[in-house]
């Protein structure tokens, strides 16, 4: 066969479901990237059944030649998309067919070019393509296919194409350690091979190989299926924290929309692709914990239709039986030091960048990750307060109970802390580490990085400023040398003092001079020596030092 027209277009997507249906069940074994037993093989069957039905089903106006059959395929895998693979697949399809748009039939050359402008395509469509996966394998095809070129003949580029495939596929145990741990290749790899494959039988006009090659299993039974459960998925890829996948089709967006939607839901969960037919439809797949959140991004990019939502089959099942332990703290924190304090009382914690805020999506997988029933989070900081709340709201939607109690300093959260024990009921407990928290008064000293206009009189850039809970108290003017920080800091404890107080904590910030303790101890000796005094390094980058006085 010299070139592929459109009969023999629709030949190879009939062979494609007859293949794949009969090596599903194999690819579905292999399938541990990163947990055994997935639906790779199940999500391709479907999605390639639902390409050919939009073939077979198009008037013959819209599948005259071989250009416009391959973009009626690609359409319809894009509607009927399942799972990574599918999307993934789909736009492999939509490649080609952007290729060979307007051509009568494809020849070798039209072959090489499509498969490559395909691989394009597949690799465009998911966020964070990783090595050792279907991407690998459909990128080594396409370009062992172009390689062949000039002189070869159609036969020659798809049997270059499927070998490339069938080599690269060996190869991916050595790109994903958890392949090689389990001694298998890449499912979705394995599904290219088999679509190649079916090319290579059709262009030679030979039977399309449908015996499943036998392949190292996981432990797995031959023949294990997908759960029969509409509602539970297994998990063909990305992290055990999400435990939810969420696809559907947007309608009426722009590319500029759905590359904004792809960033949205990359900052919720993972194995993210929002892939597009050409005109203005596109599959959108994410794993994520927040589904709601996940179909209001849908919403403001386009119009989503046909909402699947499904729970990984691996998940922890919803009711008590989800939850693997009873309580747990949970804390986004600034500072290393405070970061491996708070870790050494048990306190899930949440490092948070000086610069770059968190979004509640990332606290969310703190909370989510702990497996516990009742979660109680300290913000540690007053801006991130909203963040935490947020985070909670979504966390008690999904069914865990999530308390916040309000901290506006590291030190309220070390003095809430001081309190929780987790022997008392759940909400007796939180409202003990509520009432620390309030109790604890909180103190700063920082250097000015602008000129302002305090309650105490102005201050300028480089200055050194104490606040009292929240109120400038005391400046010190500028350079910030070691003798002006430290009678910053012994000022600001003093003024704390005279409405009483027993215990003075300190944590020290990134750039604080080890002479501020040791002013901060002798000054209490000499003036209040019924007070106790505690140090840590807190690591803080925006402060010089944090004080909190019970």
């Amino acid at each position: 066969m010299e070139a592929l027209d459109a009969g023999e277009l629709r030949r190879w997507a009939a062979a494609c479901v007859e293949s794949v249906d009969a090596h599903r069940a194999a690819i579905n074994r292999i399938n541990v990237f990163p947990v055994a037993d997935g639906d790779t093989g199940t999500n391709l069957l479907h999605t390639l059944r639902a390409a050919l039905e939009a073939l077979l089903r198009a008037p013959s106006g819209q599948r005259a030649d071989a250009g416009a059959a391959l973009g009626v395929l690609a359409k319809g895998a894009v509607t009927g998309a399942r799972g990574n693979s599918g999307v993934i697949t789909s736009q492999l399809l939509r490649g080609m067919a952007e290729a060979a748009s307007g051509a009568a039939a494809v020849d070798a050359g039209l072959l090489a070019e499509a498969l490559r402008q395909g691989a394009r395509r597949a690799a465009a469509a998911v966020s964070e393509p990783a090595p050792g996966t279907m991407l690998t394998v459909l990128a080594a095809a396409a370009d062992e296919a172009a390689s062949c070129l000039p002189g070869a003949t159609l036969h020659e580029v798809a049997l270059a194409a499927a070998t490339a495939a069938a080599t690269a596929l060996d190869k991916t145990p050595d790109q994903l350690a958890v392949l090689a741990e389990a001694g298998v290749v890449d499912a979705g790899g394995r599904g290219v091979v088999v679509l190649l494959d079916a090319l290579v039988a059709v262009v030679a006009g030979t039977p399309v190989t449908t015996a499943a090659r036998v392949d190292a299993t996981p432990g797995t039974a031959p023949g294990t299926a997908p759960s029969a459960t509409p509602m539970v998925a297994s998990r063909e890829g990305g992290s055990e924290l999400y435990a939810y996948e969420v696809m559907y089709l947007l309608e009426d967006a722009s590319p500029a929309a759905a590359e904004r939607l792809r960033d949205e839901l990359d900052e919720l969960g993972d194995s993210v692709s929002v892939a597009g037919d050409g005109d203005a439809l596109w599959a959108v797949h994410v794993h994520c914990n927040d589904i709601g959140a996940a179909i209001e991004a849908g919403i403001e990019a386009g119009r989503p239709r046909r909402v699947r939502v499904a729970r990984f089959a691996d998940a922890l099942p919803d009711g008590p039986a989800r939850f693997v332990r009873e309580r747990a703290v949970v804390a986004p924190v600034r500072g290393d030091g405070l970061a491996d304090l708070l870790l050494a009382e048990g306190v899930a914690v949440l490092r948070v960048d000086d610069s770059l805020p968190p979004t509640p999506y990332e606290l969310l997988q703190i909370i989510t990750g702990t497996g516990a029933a009742h979660v109680t989070v300290l913000p540690v900081h007053r801006d991130l307060m909203a963040v935490a709340d947020e985070a909670a709201i979504r966390a008690v939607a999904a069914g865990q109970d999530v308390v916040v109690v309000p901290c506006a300093s590291p030190v309220q959260a070390l003095a809430a802390l001081a309190v929780h024990d987790p022997r008392r009921r759940a909400g007796d407990d939180v409202v003990a580490m509520a009432e620390a928290a309030a109790a604890t008064r909180r103190g700063e000293v920082v250097v000015a990085r602008e000129d302002a206009i305090t309650w105490v009189g102005p201050c300028a850039a480089g200055d050194v400023v104490g606040f009292a809970d929240g109120e400038v108290v005391l400046i010190e003017a500028g350079p910030a040398s070691v003798s002006t920080l430290t009678r910053a800091a012994t000022g600001v404890v003093e003024r704390m003092l005279a409405a009483g107080g027993e215990l003075v904590t300190a944590l020290l910030g990134r750039d604080a001079p080890d002479a501020i303790a040791a002013a901060l101890e002798e000054h209490l000796r000499v003036s209040r020596p019924e007070a106790e005094l505690a140090v840590h390094r807190g690591g803080q980058a925006d402060v010089v030092v944090v004080l909190g006085l019970e």
